[in-house]
């Protein structure tokens, strides 16, 4: 399938713009050791990844969701104050699609201040017409309600001209919710049981892959 230039191009965050995989693994064993359970070896993590962390421990702790969620904030919070760790090869994609015009925004399922906090750090922010964070929207991805925010203003609904670029199998369900067309970012690779019914359209191993694919569509 030949996929039509975008006209607007969604980024998921984590893992995605900022290969944070492994600090928030580290925060959420954390967190779970502090709550009591076992903590998660990477395989059950990416299988159990993408819900907020807010839906998540409200699914695993009921009422003591906030307690956990302290926890696991504060911990990430103190891991990214001694380095944001920014993918290299991202901004060349950025660059490029800000070059044809392309509206972009984020939506992510990090707690909206800090991703808007992160963005800024990186210095990234500029290129992002909105930044869409968990709790900003009437629900979080998979939800489209995210979706619909990030293009509120932009004169461009979810369509087939609309790329959602994620990392994980709730970002490629989150597109199919939506309308959009999903692509697959391949740097923590889910589960592939977990992508059934919502394939993406594209996969990339790495973010070089995916400028080569943007320079060939707006070629």
């Amino acid at each position: 399938m030949t996929l039509p230039k975008p006209r607007a191009v969604i980024f998921d965050w984590d893992d995605t713009i900022i290969d944070s995989w492994g600090p928030s693994l580290q925060s959420l064993n954390v967190t779970l050791a502090a709550m009591g359970e076992k903590p998660w070896d990477d395989a059950e993590a990416r299988r159990r990844a993408g819900p907020s962390a807010r839906d998540l421990f409200r699914e695993m702790f009921g009422d003591r969701w906030q307690e956990a969620d302290k926890i696991f904030f504060d911990a990430l919070r103190s891991l990214f104050r001694e380095h944001l760790p920014v993918y290299p090869d991202v901004e060349p994609v950025l660059k490029t699609l800000a070059e044809n015009n392309v509206y972009m925004a984020v939506v992510s399922n990090k707690r909206g201040p800090l991703l808007r906090e992160e963005a800024k750090d990186a210095g990234f922010n500029h290129y992002f017409g909105k930044i869409v964070g968990a709790g900003d929207a009437a629900a979080d991805k998979p939800d489209p309600a995210p979706v619909r925010m990030a293009l509120e203003g932009s004169g461009i609904a979810p369509g087939s001209d609309v790329w959602f670029i994620g990392d994980s199998h709730t970002d490629m369900l989150c597109a199919a919710n939506a309308g959009c067309l999903g692509l697959l970012i391949e740097t923590k690779p889910p589960p592939e049981e977990t992508l059934r019914g919502h394939a993406p359209l594209r996969r990339f191993r790495k973010h070089s892959d995916l400028m080569e694919f943007i320079n060939h569509v707006f070629s």
